[in-house]
C-alpha cells in the first residue's frame, strides 16, 4: 500500500494510474475504521483495478469544536486496516495540505434546510468541499458511501451535479454490530451502560417498520417520537419521514418514490443517526 501525504504525490500517482486505463474505487473516510468501513473497502476492491481511500477529520464540517476535538484518531490502526483490507493508496493529508486553497461556499437549498443540514449549518458546505476534491484530485470513477449517512449521500449527488464531476456514487447499505446498531466512529465514545441502550435506536425504527401498512406516515411519525420518550436515555433531536429523493418530509406516499425515516438522537453526550426505509 503506498501512502501519499500531499496532494501532488497522490496526483502524481494518479497520472501514472490512469495511463495503464485502470478503474478507481474511491472510499473517502475520516478514520476511527470499523467494520462498516470494511464492508465498503471490500465492495471498492472487488469492483475497481484500484482502490483508494482517504483518512482525514475534516475540519470545516464540524459545527462543534468539542466535537471536532473528540473525534477518535489512531492512524497507524488506521493505516493497518486499509492494507488488510487490499487498499492500493491512502491518503492522509493535513488540513493545511487540503486547504492551499480556500473552502468553497457550497448551496444545495431545499436538501439542505432538513434533518443534518438544519441542525448543523455550514455542515454539508464542508463536507461538499473536501468530497469534489477527493474526487478530482484521485479521478476516481466510483465513490462508495454508507447509507447511513442518507442525506449526505443525496447532497454529494447534488454537489456533482452542480461541479460536473464525472463519477457514479455508490450507495452501500448500512453496516449493523450483532445488536442492530448502525456501526459509526461515534460508538466508541458511548459508556458501557449507553452502549447496552443504543440498539434501541433500530429496535424503535424496525417496530415501526412493522406497522407501516396499518399505521399512516403521520401516525409513525408519532410513534417513533412516543417510543424514544420512553426512554429517558434518549434525547430525540429529530424525526423526520421523507421523500427518498426529495428528502421534504411527508405525509402521504409519492407515487413513484420511496419513504425513509431518518432519525438523530442523543446518548450519553454522544449524537446518533440512523434510517428505516419503509417504501
Amino acid at each position: 500500500m503506498k501512502i501519499c501525504r500531499t496532494i501532488e504525490e497522490l496526483t502524481s500517482t494518479i497520472e501514472e494510474i490512469k495511463q495503464e486505463n485502470k478503474t478507481i474505487g474511491l472510499v473517502p473516510t475520516m478514520g476511527a475504521l470499523h467494520e462498516g468501513h470494511k464492508s465498503l473497502f471490500r465492495k471498492a476492491r472487488e469492483e475497481n483495478d484500484v482502490f483508494i481511500s482517504s483518512v482525514f477529520v475534516n475540519p470545516i464540517q464540524f459545527n462543534n469544536k468539542e466535537d471536532f476535538e473528540k473525534y477518535p484518531r489512531d492512524e497507524q490502526k488506521d493505516l493497518n486496516i486499509l492494507e488488510e483490507c487490499g487498499c492500493d493508496i491512502a491518503f492522509v493529508p493535513t488540513a493545511d495540505e487540503i486547504y492551499k486553497q480556500e473552502p468553497k461556499e457550497f448551496h444545495f437549498g431545499a436538501l439542505e434546510q432538513v434533518m443534518e443540514g438544519k441542525q448543523r449549518p455550514g455542515h454539508f458546505s464542508g463536507v461538499a468541499n473536501i468530497v469534489s476534491r477527493l474526487f478530482l484530485w484521485t479521478k476516481a470513477d466510483r465513490g462508495y458511501f454508507g447509507e447511513k449517512d442518507y442525506q449526505q449521500i443525496a447532497i454529494i449527488k447534488e454537489m456533482i451535479r452542480q461541479e460536473n464531476i464525472n463519477i457514479e456514487i455508490v450507495s452501500c447499505p448500512i453496516y449493523r454490530d450483532e445488536d442492530g446498531l448502525a456501526t459509526s466512529s461515534r460508538n466508541q465514545r458511548l459508556s458501557p451502560e449507553a452502549r447496552k441502550i443504543a440498539p434501541k435506536i433500530h429496535q424503535i425504527l424496525e417496530k415501526s417498520y412493522l406497522q407501516r401498512n396499518s399505521l399512516s406516515l403521520s401516525q409513525i411519525k408519532r410513534f417513533v417520537e412516543d417510543e424514544f420518550e420512553k426512554i429517558k436515555d434518549f434525547e430525540l433531536e429529530y424525526f423526520l419521514i421523507v421523500d427518498d429523493t426529495t428528502l421534504q418530509p411527508i405525509h402521504t406516499k409519492n407515487p413513484g418514490h420511496g419513504v425513509v425515516g431518518c432519525v438523530a438522537v442523543w446518548l450519553d453526550g454522544v449524537r446518533l443517526i440512523d434510517i428505516q426505509r419503509y417504501y
